[in-house]
């Protein structure tokens, strides 16, 4: 791809997309919800393509969920193009594929960068990798699906504490609990995550993509049963956005104090 922002590299019938931004924590920006949007498009559409691995660049930092640097100066983390805008946060959030999606979780995988995780099919994470949702810190909820994928994905009271506790969630601990498949030193992720693709790559392709998209529930794109907790999503989100605690988490995180909640 001609942008940075997102690199892709083809190995037999998988490609391997990489978030390219580690001096930003690979955080997305618009340039990085159009890569990993348009890689997934070519993904669903070239028959040659059977499964896709999503990790971010360097040692530290899957996804550090949005650019806030780029927020602050006032830039859309979305294209401008409105199908790339339903594509929902980071080009996935909200853009299921039939072709299996193994996400090789590098590092730090919070906020918005545990969302795009939640929508991988399979994850592989370093002994290192952590995921967490800390926007209650902040004032805001994890409004890019997790706060209905988690809760699907791991045990009901336990999904509610890391949630509403905003605690990362150590890889050992996440794959104890099936958030993860594998977890693995990080000089072992990729070839861990290179030899499972390979592996559900050597299937049947047109099986594969029929039993993940029975599993999901996934129609011409979208997952219908998703469709209430968008709806509520969107809801719940326009109302916080209006209270003063939205306004004071992120100043506070900027100024670097403790928030002053006022719950209005």
């Amino acid at each position: 791809m001609t942008d940075t922002a997102v690199l892709t590299e083809r190995q037999g019938h998988i490609l391997i997309v990489t978030i390219n931004r580690p001096e930003a924590r690979n955080a997305v920006n618009a340039a990085v919800h159009a890569g990993i949007g348009t890689a997934l498009e070519q993904a669903e559409h070239d028959p040659e393509i059977r499964v896709v691995i999503v990790t971010g660049a360097g040692d530290k930092s899957f996804c550090a969920g949005a650019d806030l640097v780029a927020l602050s100066r006032g830039e859309s983390l979305a294209p401008d193009d409105a199908g790339q805008q339903a594509w929902g946060f980071g080009g996935f959030a909200a853009h299921p594929i039939s072709k299996p999606v193994v996400g090789a979780v590098n590092g730090f995988a919070f906020g918005g960068g545990c969302e795009l995780a939640l929508m991988c099919d399979l994850i592989v994470a370093a002994d290192t990798a952590q995921f967490a949702l800390p926007e209650v810190k902040v004032g805001l909820f994890a409004a890019a699906g997790g706060a209905f994928r988690l809760a699907q994905q791991l045990p009901r009271k336990l999904a509610m504490e890391y949630m509403l506790t905003g605690d990362p969630i150590p890889a050992p601990r996440a794959a104890q609990f099936g958030l993860v498949n594998h977890v693995v030193p990080l000089a072992d992720l990729m070839p861990t995550a290179i030899a499972l693709a390979e592996k559900i790559a050597a299937n049947a392709p047109l099986s594969v993509q029929a039993s993940k998209r029975v599993a999901l529930g996934i129609d011409e794109g979208r997952i219908a049963a998703d469709a209430p907790f968008w709806e509520h999503n969107t809801r719940e989100r326009a109302a916080l956005m209006r209270s003063e605690d939205a306004r004071e988490g992120p100043l506070a995180f900027a100024q670097k104090r403790k928030p002053e909640w006022k719950a209005r």
